[in-house]
């Protein structure tokens, strides 16, 4: 892995690190993490790739979450995840490479049009996200980039991802406060604060996303949509079937039922454009909710699964738990990936 160089004025924020809503405050260049757990941004991979929008996109490593059914859960918990990653890339030859990309033919065929930063987390690489765009933008001027992001950001960080931004995609797990810490460790008011900021701007919204998760968060898709439809009724949500994965490996994935009763759902609420996607009917057994240190019955079932492999803080809060950096979630590895 190639070692970040020594002098870099525009990673000088990251000495006393505050782009996320943890607002740790640690020295990132000096080797401190906070609960992303990276220190200097990292590329866990970069390629092209099909997924909507269809894009060349760069995965960075870490994430400010600790999702219980985190897809991408190698990367996003590199390094406790011990994955293999790409590491350090000058911002100036990650660019290159990427607009190369975005001007091939492969790329024409594919219909990818725009960079795609996700993760992970690519919030807790803010400035190197916002350097590769910026010297992405001198070789192709009209160079787009969409941002992939699960909202805790500071209200700062989230004026500097619309001033770059062509698209963003936005995750919302929950609005219920037990159900979004169960699930991601971390409080929802930050992300729906966010929401309402990104919502002001249709422009540069690509869709809403809402992972759907049967018997943890389906109960939450229509107080999901009633705060969507009290924004903008014209906002796009897409739903996203639950498959088995991390530390939900087991749980049953989302039924093709309960995805078109999602889109029935957001309809009925009074959205516009609501869709789902995914691949719903993977078989799995649910855990038996015990946990007592939530009283709804889906922050229940996500903190029973939570307990089950060691997580020690309920109702969940990485930002202020003791197991912070030797956390048992992010350092769980499952045997099944769908």
């Amino acid at each position: 892995m190639n070692q970040v160089p020594a002098s870099q004025p525009w990673l000088e924020e990251l000495s006393h690190c505050q782009l996320c809503e943890w607002r740790c405050g640690v020295n990132r260049l000096a080797g401190e993490v906070g609960v992303c757990r990276i220190g200097a941004p990292q590329v866990a991979s970069r390629n092209l790739h099909p997924a909507p929008p269809e894009s060349y996109t760069i995965f960075m490593a870490g994430c400010n979450f600790r999702c219980l059914y985190c897809q991408n859960w190698d990367i996003a918990h590199f390094p406790d995840s011990g994955g293999q990653i790409d590491g350090w890339v000058e911002p100036a030859e990650m660019a290159r490479e990427a607009v190369a990309a975005l001007h091939s033919s492969r790329a024409r065929r594919m219909g990818a049009d725009r960079l795609f930063f996700s993760g992970g987390c690519p919030t807790c690489s803010l400035s190197y996200v916002e350097r590769v765009v910026y010297e992405a933008r001198q070789i192709a001027s009209d160079t787009r980039v969409n941002f992939d992001t699960n909202g805790f950001m500071t209200p700062d960080s989230l004026t500097r991802v619309l001033e770059f931004t062509t698209s963003i995609t936005f995750d919302i797990r929950a609005v219920d406060e037990q159900v979004h810490r169960a699930l991601t460790g971390a409080p929802p008011a930050p992300v729906l604060r966010n929401a309402q900021v990104v919502a002001q701007h249709p422009d540069k919204l690509w869709e809403f996303r809402v992972l759907v998760v049967p018997g943890m968060n389906d109960g939450q898709i229509e107080p999901i949509c009633r705060f969507l439809v009290d924004l903008d009724p014209a906002l796009p949500v897409c739903f996203l079937a639950f498959r088995p994965n991390f530390v939900l490996e087991q749980h049953p994935g989302a039924s093709w039922e309960l995805m078109q009763q999602a889109v029935s759902i957001a309809y009925d609420c009074g959205l516009q454009k609501a869709t789902w996607a995914g691949h719903p009917g993977l078989p799995g057994i649910s855990r038996t909710a015990h946990s007592s240190a939530y009283l709804v019955p889906g922050a229940k079932l996500a903190g029973t699964y939570a307990q089950a492999v060691g997580c020690g803080t309920h109702p969940r809060n990485c930002g202020g738990c003791p197991q912070v950096h030797c956390c048992p979630v992010k350092s769980y590895h499952p045997s099944r990936r769908t």
